[in-house]
Parts: C-alpha cells; sequence; structure tokens
C-alpha cells in the first residue's frame, strides 16, 4: 500500500521505447483473473507462447488452455523455476506477496517483468495499444491515467483507420524495387517522401 509519493519518479522517468519481437519466444503470466486475461491476449497477439500460473482461471482462460493456445500450471507461483526459458513476467494477482515475489525474481534474472497496477514494481509498463494491419500505435501516460490512454487510442483508431495500413501494405510491397534501383539512402527517402506525402494524397 502506498500513496503517490512512491510513484512520484515515474512523471520524470525518460522509458526507452521499443517493439518487442515475441513470436516463439515465452512469456509467463501469473494469475488467472480478468486483467490476466487481457495480458494474455496481448501476448497472444505479438505470437508469444504464453503459460499462466495460477490456482483458477476465468472461462476464456480456460478456454485458450483447453484448445492449446495457452499452457496452464494448476497452482500457484512456485518460484524463480516458473521463471525458466521467459523473457517477459507479468504478474496480475491480487496477493501483494506473490506479486513481490515474481518481480524480485525477474529481477534477479534480468527480464522483463510487469507486476500489473503497481508501477515500483515494473521495469517496463504496457502502453494502450491501437492495431490496424501493420500498423501499430502506442500511447502512454507514464502509467498516470489507463482511463486517458485508453481514450486516447479509440481516438487515434478512428482517426487512422484502413486505408492507412493498406498504403503501408503498398509501400512495403515497392521496398525491394527501390533498393535495387535507387542507389542511395537519401534517393530512396526521397523517393517514398513523395509518395506519402504526394499531390493527390495517397491516403484519399
Amino acid at each position: 500500500i502506498c500513496d503517490q509519493a512512491c510513484v512520484a519518479d515515474m512523471m520524470t522517468t525518460n522509458f526507452y521505447i521499443a517493439c518487442l519481437r515475441l513470436t516463439g519466444r515465452r512469456g509467463l503470466v501469473v494469475g488467472g483473473g480478468e486483467i490476466a486475461l487481457e495480458k494474455v491476449e496481448g501476448l497472444l497477439a505479438a505470437g508469444a507462447n504464453v503459460t499462466v500460473v495460477a490456482p483458477e482461471l476465468v472461462s476464456e482462460l480456460a478456454d485458450l488452455a483447453q484448445s492449446g493456445d495457452i499452457t496452464w500450471h494448476e497452482r500457484e507461483y512456485a518460484g524463480p523455476s516458473d521463471l525458466e526459458g521467459s523473457l517477459i513476467a507479468i504478474a496480475a494477482t491480487d496477493d501483494t506477496d506473490v506479486n513481490i515475489a515474481v518481480f524480485n525474481d525477474a529481477e534477479a534474472r534480468a527480464m522483463l517483468v510487469n507486476i500489473v497496477d503497481v508501477p515500483p514494481l515494473c521495469n517496463f509498463i504496457l502502453p494502450a495499444i491501437t492495431r490496424v494491419g501493420a500498423i501499430s500505435i502506442a500511447i502512454s501516460t507514464k502509467g498516470a491515467s489507463p482511463a486517458l490512454a485508453k481514450r486516447m487510442k479509440r481516438e487515434i483508431g478512428e482517426l487512422f483507420g484502413p486505408e492507412y495500413a493498406r498504403l503501408a501494405e503498398v509501400l512495403n510491397d515497392v521496398r525491394g524495387w527501390a533498393k535495387g534501383t535507387l542507389p542511395t539512402y537519401n534517393d530512396r527517402k526521397a523517393f517514398f517522401e513523395e509518395i506519402v506525402n504526394g499531390d493527390p494524397d495517397p491516403i484519399a
């Protein structure tokens, strides 16, 4: 239990923003409730191999376990052995001792770890993500207001629709030709910028 003093440094922290390639990598989620479900779905969307440790699961997680989409260990968190082979660990339980144990064990292994809604027990935070095709846009308030991040996610999703994703696909298809035809980086940069910022507007 803490007041805002324990998270005051979050607002002055300059986070290193990165997109993780989790395809085929193992991610651990400790907890089996609705919040754990949200984190599992995010990991699955990124192609991770997800293991869940929890005595019980909400029905949606149980369905994922039944279908083989996730691996479920039907028990409490057992300690460092549960972290073996994982790149990332997320704890979403209502047991403070378990959350602290997951954080300490992961930190000792220099792993990425996030204890949901406890910023001091995170070495990374999860932004709100809006995805349209090849385009992913992350919104972070440094943990200050997830509700505001969700509103921004909704508004940005309305602003950047499927036409942007289609343009991204078209430009990707042309990259090979550009690399083989235009001799310098600056030539290629000018070529693509002329398309993206062209008249008529390619989005239109």
